[in-house]
């Protein structure tokens, strides 16, 4: 059978990589350069190794991902970094239920609580009933008005800013589940993890087209058409984000064009700097800021991954999540890095001696907001049009974004356009 793939992030990867497998002639376009997605990467002249455009790591429970590395051979590393918090001016490490009983920020009665809340969303498998509750109303009640406003109150404002009160439990409790204290992280960087998974596709006879714009989906006569320059195909998997699918596919019902736009999102930006010398000098990987602030996390790649594969400098992303017309994203590395200044001064008031440089990247849809009962409105897999299926960030709930729930979806779809049943 002959299926197109639009996209070739992670998951439209993943579902061409099990539809080759199959003996399907499967044809993935994308519309950069190179494959990888929301994880693509860049790589300076004097790198051994490329980098992400938006920081990225796997946990060590991200079995989906890790056994696809595993399956094509690619090696892997496995390490344990340090996550801390900013908090009243000072950074602590609070990456374990010690770190937590330690916190001297809260009282012991407080710090109880927060560890046995913690405790018991990581042990309950069952995420359905915490959609139906708001992440606020819950923590600020089992955990108590203190921890809540010293450490997840400023989380969550800085990441989803204007919905931070409309957040599920349910999104809560799968970034608890999820977190394993070790990290693993793909040798010589996603970009190159990517490449290989791609060479891993055409060796199975599929197809992949970069520097690729489709600009129209049509169902004709039973077949597909991605217009007169690709031709026709037996069905097609978008991977593209909801709003985009419909601007380029015809014939879509208002009714479910408006679902799709209805869903609410924001963009990712990150500015990411290089350094002569180490800016978070306690070898901080994560840093969750833990106040009302422009940066919602400053994450040291080189505190995770040695600064040997960046020709020894010392890379730090600066990240945020933003919504659309953010005077952020109008802003260029200079404009931004004065904006962060009095924020990096605090962490470290010597970091602009050893400036070596400034990259930009920003992206108009990278996280989904999940409101209560998200799953009543999350889009299925299968669209108004026979044969056309949608796959993206926005369909992998309850879990967030990230590179192993993209593969899951994309190893999920690839089996689901066969099925007789709908999900």
């Amino acid at each position: 059978m002959k299926i197109a793939i639009i996209g070739a992030g992670f998951t439209g990867l993943a579902a061409g990589f099990t539809l080759s497998k199959k003996g399907h002639n499967v044809f993935l376009f994308e519309k950069r350069e190179n494959p990888g997605g929301l994880a693509l990467g860049f790589k300076k002249p004097n790198w051994q190794w490329s980098l992400e455009e938006y920081y990225h790591h796997w946990f060590t429970n991200d079995h989906n991902v890790l056994s696809v590395a595993k399956e094509i051979k690619y090696p892997v590393f496995i390490k344990r970094p340090k996550t801390s918090v900013f908090v009243d001016n000072e950074i602590f490490q609070l990456d374990s239920p010690f770190k937590l009983l330690e916190f001297p920020k809260l009282k012991l009665l407080d710090r109880l609580r927060m560890a046995m809340v913690l405790g018991m969303l990581k042990s309950d498998p069952f995420w359905k009933p915490f959609e139906k509750v708001k992440a606020e109303t819950v923590l600020k009640k089992a955990m108590g008005e203190r921890g809540y406003k010293k450490i997840w109150e400023p989380q969550l404002s800085n990441k989803f800013g204007e919905f931070a009160k409309d957040i599920s439990l349910a999104w809560f409790w799968a970034r608890v589940v999820k977190r394993t204290s070790s990290l693993a992280y793909p040798e010589g960087g996603f970009l190159e993890f990517a490449k290989k998974f791609a060479e891993e596709i055409e060796k199975l006879n599929g197809k992949i087209i970069y520097g690729a714009n489709v600009a129209g989906i049509e169902n004709v006569e039973g077949k597909i058409s991605l217009g007169k320059e690709y031709g026709l195909f037996d069905k097609v998997i978008v991977t593209l984000p909801g709003f985009a699918f419909t601007k380029i596919c015809k014939n879509l019902p208002e009714s479910y064009i408006k679902t799709l736009t209805s869903l609410q999102g924001l963009g990712a930006q990150t500015l990411v700097i290089r350094l002569s010398n180490q800016f978070l000098t306690d070898n901080t990987y994560w840093l969750s800021i833990c106040e009302k602030a422009n940066v919602t996390a400053i994450v040291e790649h080189t505190n995770f991954m040695d600064k040997k594969y960046y020709d020894n400098e010392h890379i730090v992303y600066l990240g945020n999540y933003l919504p659309r017309g953010h005077k952020y994203f109008s802003m260029t590395e200079k404009d931004l890095l004065l904006e962060f200044d009095p924020l990096l001064k605090r962490l470290n008031k010597d970091y602009k001696k050893h400036l070596i440089g400034a990259d930009l990247f920003t992206t108009p849809f990278a996280q989904p907001i999940i409101p209560i009962n998200y799953s009543r409105i999350m889009p299925p897999i299968k669209t108004p049009i026979k044969n056309v299926y949608l796959a993206n960030i926005q369909q992998v709930y309850p879990w967030d974004r990230g590179t192993n729930y993209a593969v899951e979806l994309g190893q999920k779809v690839a089996d689901y356009i066969f099925l007789k049943t709908d999900l």
